[in-house]
């Protein structure tokens, strides 16, 4: 770097802090917006300026100060997850200026980060959001999850809960790509049922109308459902063991529908149905799917170049609005990807 350029270069970021940790529904006290200095590059590191953040359901765990696969959040010090964002400054052989990068430090404007933990973001393929979303570990989840954990095969039956969501929109256009004979999926509202109709889904329903189990039933009629991508456990989960066929796989990816919970939750109260059907259920994170990145990629960036698939994005303008945007995801309120746009 020019001494030119180190000048023009920020010597601090603002960074949404964990203030607090929340019991039950997070709330805007539980986070803080602060200024921190930026550590001075070091041989083998580029400082990012962040453009777009993701918020997932999986932070809410995070927030927790509970042992889990993915360490919990500190106190008074600042978030982290999914970001993408421009290259400003370099000290490594394999990252210039101007690059766009994928990385792992993400609710804060600026960040030092090692060069080896960065990813190209292609955005001759796609525009740079999509790389947090259907070409990056959202859409690995969906494919990974649908075809290597659920072990999806043509002539399927698909149930998706929280199916509008980021990862239940791709896996319903992924089963309908890849022949599935039918595909239902549940969400919150009327018009995110209406988008999923638009998307490829042959049923949909609102699982505030009535109760999952019989709406689930309903759809899927007499061909019942052999795979099931959960996204929110508790009543869905529940449903869907009622409605599997023998042989059934369920592909345990989230269970938003609890996240907030302080006390244990009743269903599924018959999980004894994956006896006799002799079925199959999986948990899964996406870590550990890392192998099909490559797969993915390459099928993905085909399917988005010719239309198969679509994705949605749910945008919110503002470092500050962060903490609201993951609160918001909590309660549904996105459509496809919930991002913030810095």
């Amino acid at each position: 770097m020019s001494a030119t350029q180190d000048t023009l270069l920020p010597t601090a970021t603002r960074e949404i802090q964990l203030a607090s940790r929340p019991v039950g529904r997070p709330a805007p006290e539980n986070f803080r917006l602060a200024e921190t200095p930026l550590p001075e590059l070091q041989d083998g590191q580029v400082l990012v300026r962040n453009q777009f953040i993701s918020v997932d359901p999986y932070m809410r765990g995070r927030m927790n100060d509970v042992k889990s696969y993915s360490a919990p959040f500190a106190l008074d010090k600042a978030l982290d997850g999914g970001a993408v964002g421009e290259v400003i400054a370099s000290r490594a052989d394999n990252r210039k200026v101007g690059d766009a990068v994928v990385h792992q430090l993400g609710w804060r404007e600026y960040a030092v980060v090692d060069a080896g933990a960065t990813t190209r973001a292609r955005t001759e393929l796609a525009p740079a959001s999509a790389f947090l979303g259907a070409l990056g570990m959202t859409g690995l989840t969906a494919y990974a999850g649908l075809l290597k954990v659920a072990e999806f095969r043509a002539g399927d039956a698909v149930f998706v809960s929280g199916a509008a969501g980021a990862v239940g929109s791709l896996v319903g256009q992924i089963a309908k790509a890849m022949g599935a004979s039918r595909v239902i999926g549940s969400a919150g509202s009327p018009e995110k049922v209406a988008r999923l109709l638009e998307l490829g889904f042959d049923a949909a329903f609102n699982y505030r109308d009535a109760p999952v189990r019989d709406q689930l039933k309903a759809a899927a009629g007499e061909q019942g459902i052999d795979v099931y991508f959960d996204n929110v456990g508790g009543d869905h989960l529940e449903a869907a063991l009622s409605v599997l066929n023998v042989g059934g796989r369920v592909a345990m990816c989230g269970a938003i529908a609890q996240y907030n919970a302080t006390e244990p939750p009743a269903a599924p109260r018959n999980l004894a149905l994956a006896i006799g059907k002799q079925l199959t259920l999986r948990g899964f994170l996406v870590s550990g799917q890392r192998q099909h990145a490559a797969e993915f990629a390459e099928r993905m960036a085909g399917w988005l170049a010719d239309g198969t698939v679509s994705y949605d994005e749910t945008v919110v303008e503002g470092l500050e609005n962060a903490p609201r945007a993951f609160m918001d995801l909590l309660d549904g309120r996105n459509t496809g990807k919930m991002l913030v746009r810095l």
